[in-house]
């Protein structure tokens, strides 16, 4: 099992230095959420290939590998020419993973849920064109629904990819946003099944608990979502559920932490992560 750190509160780490502060954090492995220097949020790469064999290097030297690249764009919206501009982001990000000597991708449906059929229209155009690119460069896929993506439910992004029905292509289940995709962690994994290749750890609050009132947001009818990336413990996720289930169905890929609440203290949240996730899967074991 790899268990990894998202090091997006640590983003301001230079990324040739970045390897050695997750390995002092307790890290060996790293997934790569979207940072300005590397792959920023819905736009074109920023790395060069010079920098790539730096960092591969720096990796090798801290002895930290890259479990998976996370890049997000907007390769599902109902808007055709930002779709375009999104695969050909996509084009280079996977050529940046197979560079790096990485078999794993993670990304988000992306899209818009008040106009899920044209969303999912676009989101087949774009895998149409990137699943060969995938297969070609031996790189695996894991998708998550999120909140505000046009699929939000776990069960519904599950048959989603099964649909997709390729062999690259996989599940990722995100326990900070238990209480968006379906409330029911047991089940969304034993429905995953195989499909299941990665977990996201953070803890969040049930929004929908107090009738809908344990937040208030105006205008009163808001579509906005909210949720957290808080550090095990300061929320509402059933953690032992979560962890007894994966054991169940013997889980073996990778945990990432991911918390993203607390920037002013995020190498003590990074290493308090890494010692609950120890705790829990030592419990479960």
């Amino acid at each position: 099992m790899k268990i990894a750190l998202d090091p997006f509160m640590i983003r301001d780490v230079p990324l040739l230095e970045l390897p050695s502060v997750v390995a002092e954090l307790g890290y060996e492995w790293i997934e790569l959420s979207p940072r300005e220097d590397f792959i920023p949020f819905f736009r074109h790469p920023r790395v060069d290939d010079a920098t790539v064999r730096k960092f591969r290097k720096a990796l090798d030297a801290a002895g930290v590998g890259v479990s998976s690249l996370l890049p997000l764009f907007r390769w599902s919206g109902p808007d055709e020419d930002a779709r375009q501009a999104a695969v050909r982001y996509w084009k280079r990000s996977i050529q940046i993973c197979a560079d790096l000597g990485v078999d794993s991708m993670i990304s988000e449906f992306n899209g818009r849920p008040e106009d899920p059929d044209r969303s999912e229209a676009q989101f087949w155009r774009s895998m149409e064109e990137l699943l060969p690119v995938f297969e070609r460069e031996g790189i695996k896929l894991a998708l998550e629904p999120h909140p505000d993506d046009f699929i939000e439910n776990g069960y519904d992004a599950i048959n989603l990819i099964r649909g997709i029905n390729h062999s690259h292509v996989g599940f990722l289940y995100c326990a900070p946003h238990t209480f968006h995709i379906g409330d029911d962690a047991p089940g969304i994994i034993e429905y995953a099944g195989d499909l299941l290749t990665h977990v996201h750890l953070a803890d969040a609050f049930d929004h929908t608990a107090s009738s809908g009132n344990r937040y208030i947001l105006n205008p009163p009818g808001t579509p906005a979502r909210i949720h957290q990336h808080l550090d095990i413990g300061q929320g509402e996720v059933d953690f032992d559920e979560l962890f007894r289930e994966l054991r169940a169905h013997g889980f073996d890929s990778t945990l990432t932490a991911c918390v993203f609440a607390w920037e002013e203290r995020a190498r003590e949240s990074s290493a308090f992560m890494r010692k609950k996730i120890d705790e829990y899967l030592a419990a479960h074991s």
